[in-house]
């Protein structure tokens, strides 16, 4: 396998020199993980939103479910994009 990088003196690195321009974005339904319990970040970002909309979820959201109430409650309360 030959270096690109090596004639140019620049570090390795892994990943695009740029953030994907299309906008692609994945909907959580096709995430491979998806199926898996919500990470401790999206559970304390939740319980935040949840808060601050005055709304209840439960506590046994997967990865994708939690993804998309943090979206739609990113929309109500004004946070985020």
């Amino acid at each position: 396998m030959t270096d690109s990088n090596t004639s140019t003196n620049e570090p390795d690195v892994l990943g695009a020199d740029a953030p994907d321009a299309s906008g692609a974005v994945k909907d959580p339904d096709s995430w491979t993980t998806g199926d898996e319990p919500l990470t401790g970040a999206q559970r304390s970002y939740l319980d935040t939103l949840a808060r601050e909309a005055g709304e209840t979820l439960s506590a046994d959201l997967t990865k994708a479910e939690a993804s998309e109430h943090i979206e739609r409650l990113q929309k109500k309360t004004g946070r985020g994009r």
